[in-house]
């Protein structure tokens, strides 16, 4: 992995990130050069300056822009309102809940996405998805504008990350090249529907998995029949359970497999291995609506796929880093040897020789994500 910040795993990784989502290394170098120091007093201290030398950079990105716009370079402008936009929503991922700024970083990086995808004319509906009591969660759905019927995957989120986050690394782009649409969800616990409608996260996944299934069922470009569950970080813990749990999906697929999510809460309790974000525990707590500590760690117990995965019927895919320091590998054969029940399973462990060994791929970005949508390609295929 890229690594600016010689031991500051969490910082280094939200810069691998931001190139992996279309960021442009002398942009990031630019935001990261300025807080070299402060990387130095470990992940949680510093994170303002952090969030300050990014914010800098976006504005710069955006203005660049507005610029480009204001001549009529509307691709050259769409292109850098989306690059800003990645740098908006990376910068504000990185800060705790109570810190004031984020919120506003948050809403600039929606605005410029949305001009950015309509500047380039991109195919992108921006779609709610009824959930519970009447409240909904956002979601974007990538397709090619042709109307044509085609297999769908919903894409759900991890623990951290955002829908145009995913689809800014590139995901949509490849799987519609393979004749895929993808639905991006924001399910409750990220996004928006836990910034914008304090929707927390649910270990029952298939609560909104269901949901997302039937919004896809209803679209005419869709086949109805062909629709995937996929999932990235913490979602290789959500899409294993929404799919045993909602047998309509076609296929599942994870990008880092989470099998016992809720067991490696205790192990970090104990410093074992590494975080995603800085200010932690507060925010999983946030995520899953926990008001201290003991709550969440009690409603850990649920966060398992022991005793689900035996369910599936349908393929699925495990794909993993072997140097993956958030989760360790031994998940993705815990998942795959449960799975056994499924007509298909595969297991993909990437190593040295592929260049990508992190957590989801974070240090390549191209490799896993590729190999997902081929195989997701090909068993659609198989379907007939």
């Amino acid at each position: 992995m890229f690594e600016p910040f010689p031991g500051n795993y969490v910082w280094n990784l939200a810069t691998n990130l931001a190139l992996v989502a279309g960021g442009n290394h002398g942009e990031i170098d630019a935001a990261n050069r300025p807080v070299m120091e402060a990387a130095r007093q470990g992940s949680d201290a510093g994170t303002a300056l952090l969030f300050d030398s990014w914010i800098r950079v976006a504005d710069q990105v955006a203005a660049n822009a507005a610029a480009d716009e204001e001549k009529g370079y509307l691709l050259s402008a769409g292109t850098k309102y989306l690059r800003a936009a990645g740098y908006y929503l990376a910068a504000e991922r990185m800060q705790s809940r109570d810190y004031a700024p984020r919120w506003a970083a948050y809403q600039k990086g929606l605005d410029l996405y949305r001009k950015g995808v309509a500047l380039r004319g991109l195919h992108v509906d921006f779609v709610e998805i009824p959930y519970e009591s009447g409240t909904s969660f956002p979601a974007i759905f990538v397709h090619d504008g042709s109307g044509t019927p085609r297999p769908a995957l919903v894409s759900c989120n991890g623990l951290d990350s955002m829908k145009e986050q995913v689809n800014l690394a590139g995901h949509g782009a490849v799987n519609l090249e393979r004749g895929i649409n993808t639905l991006f969800v924001d399910q409750p616990g990220t996004g928006q529907a836990l910034r914008q409608r304090n929707l927390a996260a649910v270990y029952d996944a298939e609560r909104w998995g269901t949901p997302a299934l039937e919004y896809l069922m209803g679209r005419s470009d869709v086949i109805p029949t062909k629709i995937g569950m996929f999932g990235l970080s913490l979602g290789g813990y959500y899409a294993p359970r929404v799919a045993a749990n909602e047998p309509r999906y076609a296929l599942c697929a994870v990008m880092g497999a989470n099998h016992v999510w809720g067991e490696r809460q205790k192990e970090r309790l104990a410093s074992e291995g590494e975080n995603p974000v800085p200010h932690y525990w507060d925010h999983v707590m946030w995520v899953w609506g926990k008001d201290n500590l003991d709550d969440f760690m009690s409603y850990c117990a649920n966060i398992t796929l022991d005793g689900q995965i035996e369910k599936m019927k349908m393929p699925f895919l495990v794909t993993h880093g072997e140097n993956d320091r958030q989760i360790p590998v031994h998940n993705a054969h815990r998942s795959f040897d449960q799975a056994v029940n499924s007509v298909k399973r595969h297991l993909r462990i990437f190593t040295r020789a592929d260049f990508e060994v992190e957590h989801c791929g974070a240090d390549n970005g191209t490799v896993m994500r590729d190999y997902i949508a081929d195989w997701c390609a090909e068993t659609f295929a198989e379907m007939g």
